[in-house]
C-alpha cells in the first residue's frame, strides 16, 4: 500500500490493517493516478449493494466497533497509524507560472487517495500544522458522531499545531471522500475554499467490478472572490416550479427587490487533480479499454459537468452507491460533494478534452486531456448537445417504496444580503445558530423517516445528510425508487423527498453543501436515540 508519513512522502509497504492502494497506483505531481495495470473486477453492477438497495438502506456500522483516541500534544503512539494526514499551508502549481498558496493535505491536491477495506478497522493520524482549529469530515461514511468530523456533532476540533488519532471501521463500500468542515464565513481562506479535499475508495468485502482501469478525478476551483452576479444554467429534469414555493419565498424576504442579492462566489482558476487543462499528464488509454472514472466534485460552491467528445458515460454508482439501473449519458453533472462512478468505453481513437461544458470554466482550466495510444495532435473539444440530468434515469421505477414512520417537512428560504452581505438562509423559518448548535429534530433509533425538502428559493441546493444514505422517493412530484445518495441537488422552487433509516445513534448534521449557504444559516441537527 502507499503509507503516507506525516511529511507526505510515499513508500510502498505491505497490506496492513485493511488499508491499501492497488498495486500500480502512482503518486504524481497532481495527485494519484491509478490504473497502470489491468484489473478485472466481476459483477460491479450486479452485486455490490443491490441487496441493500432493495430495502432502501445500507448496513449499519456499529458504534461499538469504532473508537476514537485523541492524542493532542503528545508523542506518537508506539503503534504506527495506517495513514497520516497533515493539514498544512503550501504552494500548489496549477500550471507553469501559475502557483497559488492554500491549505493542503500532505502538501498536495487532491489529498492522498485512501483505499480502505470495508469492515476492516483503520487507524489515521491527523496533524494540524496550521494556526487555526480544523475538522476533517469523512464524507459518506457511517461513523460515530465523535469521529465524523463536524463540530455540530460534537466531534472535537483538531487544535492548531495539534494532532488527533482516529480509529474506525470504514463503510459503506464505494467512492467517499474527506474534506475540511469548518465555518469560513467571509474568510475565503478557510473551509472548502482551500485545497482540503481528498478521495476515499472503500473496497467491498466481495470483489466487485468489470472494467480494465480506474482513474480518480477531483474537480476543484481556486482563488475565490466575491461577486453579485449568478449565472445558473438550467440542466435538471424534471422541469417546473411550484407556485406555492414561489409564494413562500416572497413572504420570507420582504426586502426582495429593494436590496441587492447576496454575495456569490466566483473563481480565477479551475483544475482537475490540481492541474489546469493542458498542464497535467494526459489520461493515456488504449482502444477497447473500459475505464472506470471515479469523479469527486470538491467545490465549495459550484455545480460541475464533464463531457468527453465522441464518448458516453455509463453511470454505475452515485455517491459511491451502485445504482439499480446503470445508464449511459453524454454529460455528467455533479453538485457540490456529489460523486459519480462511470465506465467509458474507449472506442474513439484520438486526443480529446475531457472537460466542463461551461466554456469559460473549461478554458480557465476545468479539464484534462485523454490521449489514445499512438494518437497525436492538438486535443479536440466538441460541445455536446443540450442534456438534462435526471436522477430517475438510474432508478428502478417498479420497486415499491416503504411507507415511512414519519415525515420531516423542511422548507428552505432566504433573505437577500442579510448576513454580512451574504444571503441569510433559514430552515423552517429559522437560521441555524452555529454558536449554540441546537438540536432541531429528535429521531428514534431504527425508524424510517422521509425528508420532504422544499426549496422556496431561486438557488439550487446540494443537500447533505451526515452518517447516513437516503433513498430518493419523489422528485418534483414524480415518484422514483432505488437510488441511494448522501447528497441530492434540489432545483429552485421544487420539492425532493428522500427516505432514510435513523440507524446511527447520536447527532447527525443536515445542511446545504454550498459553503456560503451552510455558513449563513442553512443547517439542521438531528439527534437519534
Amino acid at each position: 500500500m502507499w503509507h503516507l508519513a506525516p511529511g507526505g512522502a510515499p513508500s510502498l509497504v505491505s497490506r496492513h490493517g485493511g488499508v491499501y492502494a492497488e498495486p500500480g497506483c502512482d503518486l504524481v505531481h497532481d495527485g494519484f493516478f491509478c490504473g497502470r495495470h489491468v484489473m478485472n473486477r466481476r459483477g460491479f453492477l450486479k452485486t455490490a449493494g443491490l441487496s441493500a438497495l432493495a430495502t432502501g438502506l445500507l448496513p449499519q456500522v456499529r458504534a461499538a466497533d469504532s473508537t476514537m483516541a485523541s492524542a493532542i500534544g503528545t508523542p506518537a503512539e508506539s503503534v504506527p497509524a495506517d495513514y497520516a494526514i497533515r493539514i498544512e499551508t503550501g504552494l500548489l502549481e496549477l500550471a507553469p507560472g501559475r502557483t497559488i498558496a492554500t491549505t493542503l493535505y500532505n502538501g498536495q491536491f487532491p489529498g492522498p487517495l485512501l483505499r480502505l477495506k470495508e469492515g476492516r478497522r483503520v487507524m489515521v493520524d491527523i496533524v494540524n500544522d496550521t494556526d487555526t482549529p480544523e475538522q476533517l469530515h469523512w464524507h459518506g461514511q457511517y461513523l460515530p458522531d465523535a469521529v465524523d468530523g463536524a463540530a455540530e456533532e460534537r466531534t472535537p476540533f483538531i487544535p492548531p499545531h495539534g494532532r488527533r488519532r482516529e480509529v474506525f471501521v470504514p463503510g459503506p463500500a464505494g467512492l467517499r471522500f474527506y474534506h475540511s468542515h469548518v465555518r469560513a464565513g467571509v474568510d475565503l481562506h478557510r473551509g472548502l475554499y482551500t485545497g482540503q479535499v481528498g478521495p476515499v475508495f472503500i473496497e467491498p468485502k466481495h470483489d466487485p467490478g468489470s472494467y480494465d482501469r480506474e482513474v480518480f478525478l477531483t474537480l476543484k476551483e481556486f482563488e475565490p472572490y466575491l461577486t453579485r452576479s449568478d449565472t445558473d444554467t438550467p440542466f435538471m429534469a424534471p422541469a417546473g416550479m411550484d407556485d406555492v414555493l414561489i409564494a413562500i419565498a416572497a413572504g420570507a424576504d420582504p426586502d426582495a427587490g429593494r436590496v441587492p442579492p447576496g454575495y456569490e462566489l466566483a473563481y480565477h482558476s479551475f483544475a482537475i487533480n490540481g492541474r489546469m487543462l493542458g498542464h497535467a499528464e494526459p489520461i493515456r488509454v488504449k482502444r477497447g479499454e473500459r475505464v472506470l472514472l471515479h469523479v469527486v466534485n470538491g467545490s465549495a460552491t459550484e455545480v460541475r459537468s464533464l463531457a468527453l467528445p465522441g464518448h458516453v458515460f455509463k453511470v454505475v454508482a452515485l455517491d459511491g452507491n451502485p445504482v439499480p439501473h446503470p445508464a449511459e449519458v453524454p454529460v455528467l453533472w455533479l453538485g457540490n460533494a456529489e460523486r459519480v462512478s462511470a465506465i467509458v468505453e474507449m472506442d474513439q481513437p484520438g486526443v480529446w478534452v475531457l472537460g466542463d461544458v461551461n466554456d469559460h470554466d473549461r478554458q480557465a482550466g476545468m479539464g484534462i486531456v485523454v490521449e489514445y495510444a499512438g494518437a497525436t495532435g492538438k486535443p479536440v473539444w466538441q460541445k455536446p448537445a443540450p442534456f438534462l440530468w435526471d436522477y430517475r434515469r438510474f432508478a428502478d421505477a417498479s420497486r415499491p417504496v416503504q411507507t415511512p414512520d414519519a415525515v420531516i417537512d423542511l422548507v428552505f428560504t432566504a433573505r437577500h444580503s442579510a448576513a454580512q452581505g451574504f444571503n441569510l438562509w433559514s430552515v423552517n423559518g429559522v437560521p441555524y445558530d452555529s454558536t449554540t448548535m441546537p438540536v432541531t429534530q429528535h429521531l428514534r433509533l431504527g425508524r424510517r423517516y422521509r425528508l420532504r425538502m422544499r426549496n422556496a428559493s431561486d438557488d439550487l441546493h446540494p443537500l447533505h445528510l451526515h452518517r447516513h444514505s437516503f433513498e430518493l422517493t419523489r422528485i418534483a412530484g414524480h415518484r422514483t425508487a432505488g437510488v441511494l445518495k448522501d447528497v441530492v441537488m434540489v432545483a429552485p422552487f421544487q420539492t425532493v423527498e428522500a427516505d432514510f433509516t435513523a440507524n446511527q445513534p447520536g447527532l447527525t448534521l443536515f445542511h446545504c453543501h454550498m459553503q456560503s449557504h451552510m455558513d449563513f444559516g442553512f443547517m439542521g441537527l438531528f439527534e437519534t436515540r
